[in-house]
Protein backbone atom coordinates (compact mmCIF):
# COMPACT_ATOMS: atom_id res chain seq x y z
CA UNK A 1 0.00 0.00 0.00
CA UNK A 2 1.56 3.69 -0.88
CA UNK A 3 1.80 6.15 1.10
CA UNK A 4 -1.02 8.55 2.29
CA UNK A 5 -1.10 11.88 0.02
CA UNK A 6 0.14 14.77 2.05
CA UNK A 7 -1.41 18.09 2.38
CA UNK A 8 0.18 20.76 4.48
CA UNK A 9 -1.93 23.27 6.45
CA UNK A 10 0.08 26.85 6.15
CA UNK A 11 -0.01 29.32 8.98
CA UNK A 12 -2.10 31.59 6.22
CA UNK A 13 -4.80 28.33 7.05
CA UNK A 14 -4.28 27.56 2.88
CA UNK A 15 -4.24 23.79 2.90
CA UNK A 16 -1.00 22.40 0.22
CA UNK A 17 -1.65 19.52 -1.85
CA UNK A 18 1.68 18.31 -2.24
CA UNK A 19 0.88 15.75 -4.61
CA UNK A 20 -0.79 17.90 -7.05
CA UNK A 21 1.36 20.70 -6.33
CA UNK A 22 -1.15 23.08 -5.53
CA UNK A 23 -3.00 25.38 -3.10
CA UNK A 24 -6.43 23.57 -2.44
CA UNK A 25 -9.78 24.54 -1.00
CA UNK A 26 -11.97 22.15 1.53
CA UNK A 27 -14.24 20.91 -1.52
CA UNK A 28 -11.01 19.89 -2.82
CA UNK A 29 -10.92 17.91 0.90
CA UNK A 30 -14.20 16.56 -0.04
CA UNK A 31 -13.70 15.47 -3.48
CA UNK A 32 -10.33 13.69 -2.02
CA UNK A 33 -12.83 11.87 0.48
CA UNK A 34 -15.73 11.09 -2.17
CA UNK A 35 -13.15 9.57 -4.29
CA UNK A 36 -11.05 7.88 -1.57
CA UNK A 37 -7.88 9.27 -1.79
CA UNK A 38 -5.69 8.70 1.25
CA UNK A 39 -4.49 11.41 2.63
CA UNK A 40 -3.46 13.29 5.39
CA UNK A 41 -3.37 17.13 6.42
CA UNK A 42 -0.22 18.22 8.47
CA UNK A 43 0.42 21.02 10.19
CA UNK A 44 3.19 23.21 8.66
CA UNK A 45 4.13 25.26 11.44
CA UNK A 46 4.36 22.20 13.93
CA UNK A 47 4.13 19.19 11.71
CA UNK A 48 0.94 17.33 13.65
CA UNK A 49 -1.47 15.51 11.76
CA UNK A 50 -4.42 17.37 11.62
CA UNK A 51 -6.77 15.40 9.57
CA UNK A 52 -9.72 15.01 11.70
CA UNK A 53 -9.80 18.70 12.77
CA UNK A 54 -10.07 19.16 8.65
CA UNK A 55 -12.14 16.70 8.09
CA UNK A 56 -14.64 18.53 10.57
CA UNK A 57 -14.60 21.61 8.66
CA UNK A 58 -16.28 20.38 5.59
CA UNK A 59 -18.72 18.72 7.55
CA UNK A 60 -19.40 21.70 8.94
CA UNK A 61 -19.40 23.45 5.61
CA UNK A 62 -21.71 20.99 3.92
CA UNK A 63 -24.17 21.14 7.40
CA UNK A 64 -24.70 25.26 6.43
CA UNK A 65 -26.35 23.84 2.73
CA UNK A 66 -30.01 23.59 2.15
CA UNK A 67 -30.72 20.14 3.44
CA UNK A 68 -28.25 19.16 6.22
CA UNK A 69 -27.94 15.59 7.77
CA UNK A 70 -27.53 16.44 11.23
CA UNK A 71 -30.15 17.76 13.60
CA UNK A 72 -29.81 19.94 15.64
CA UNK A 73 -31.18 17.77 18.49
CA UNK A 74 -28.38 15.39 17.77
CA UNK A 75 -26.26 17.83 17.52
CA UNK A 76 -27.03 18.84 21.13
CA UNK A 77 -26.86 14.98 22.05
CA UNK A 78 -23.57 14.42 20.80
CA UNK A 79 -21.77 17.59 22.41
CA UNK A 80 -23.51 16.22 25.68
CA UNK A 81 -22.06 12.59 25.13
CA UNK A 82 -18.35 14.31 25.08
CA UNK A 83 -16.67 13.69 28.03
CA UNK A 84 -19.29 11.47 30.11
CA UNK A 85 -18.56 7.86 30.28
CA UNK A 86 -21.15 7.57 27.49
CA UNK A 87 -18.53 8.86 24.50
CA UNK A 88 -16.93 5.41 24.06
CA UNK A 89 -20.16 3.64 23.78
CA UNK A 90 -21.32 6.60 21.64
CA UNK A 91 -18.48 6.44 19.56
CA UNK A 92 -18.69 2.91 18.48
CA UNK A 93 -22.40 3.01 17.97
CA UNK A 94 -22.02 5.78 15.70
CA UNK A 95 -19.48 4.13 13.59
CA UNK A 96 -20.82 0.49 13.73
CA UNK A 97 -24.43 2.46 12.46
CA UNK A 98 -22.96 4.40 9.55
CA UNK A 99 -20.83 0.69 8.63
CA UNK A 100 -24.24 -0.76 8.45
CA UNK A 101 -25.98 1.62 6.56
CA UNK A 102 -23.77 2.48 3.89
CA UNK A 103 -23.51 -1.65 3.20
CA UNK A 104 -26.88 -2.10 2.95
CA UNK A 105 -27.68 -3.39 -0.45
CA UNK A 106 -30.28 -0.63 -1.01
CA UNK A 107 -27.78 2.06 -0.13
CA UNK A 108 -25.06 0.65 -2.08
CA UNK A 109 -27.03 0.24 -5.26
CA UNK A 110 -28.12 3.71 -4.62
CA UNK A 111 -25.20 5.61 -3.45
CA UNK A 112 -23.40 6.65 -6.86
CA UNK A 113 -26.51 8.10 -8.47
CA UNK A 114 -28.60 9.48 -5.74
CA UNK A 115 -28.41 13.07 -5.02
CA UNK A 116 -31.03 12.74 -2.40
CA UNK A 117 -34.06 12.31 -4.01
CA UNK A 118 -34.97 9.49 -1.52
CA UNK A 119 -34.46 11.68 1.32
CA UNK A 120 -38.16 13.01 2.41
CA UNK A 121 -38.29 16.90 3.30
CA UNK A 122 -37.34 18.27 6.22
CA UNK A 123 -41.00 18.69 7.57
CA UNK A 124 -41.53 14.83 6.85
CA UNK A 125 -38.46 13.82 9.10
CA UNK A 126 -38.75 13.32 12.67
CA UNK A 127 -36.80 15.13 15.74
CA UNK A 128 -33.82 12.49 14.99
CA UNK A 129 -33.20 13.38 11.44
CA UNK A 130 -34.81 10.43 9.80
CA UNK A 131 -37.34 10.21 7.32
CA UNK A 132 -40.35 8.69 8.38
CA UNK A 133 -40.64 7.23 4.72
CA UNK A 134 -37.31 5.77 4.83
CA UNK A 135 -37.42 4.17 8.06
CA UNK A 136 -40.73 2.26 5.90
CA UNK A 137 -38.53 1.89 3.02
CA UNK A 138 -35.60 0.54 5.23
CA UNK A 139 -38.53 -1.74 7.16
CA UNK A 140 -39.92 -3.19 4.10
CA UNK A 141 -36.81 -3.77 2.06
Amino acid sequence: MSEPRVIKKYPNRRLYDTVESRYITLADVQRLVIEKVDFVVVDKKTNVEITRSILLQVISEQEHQVEPILSQEFMTHLIRSYGSNLQPAVSGHLEDTMKQFLNHPHHRTKAAGDSGAHRAPAANRSNDGVSEDHVEHAEAG
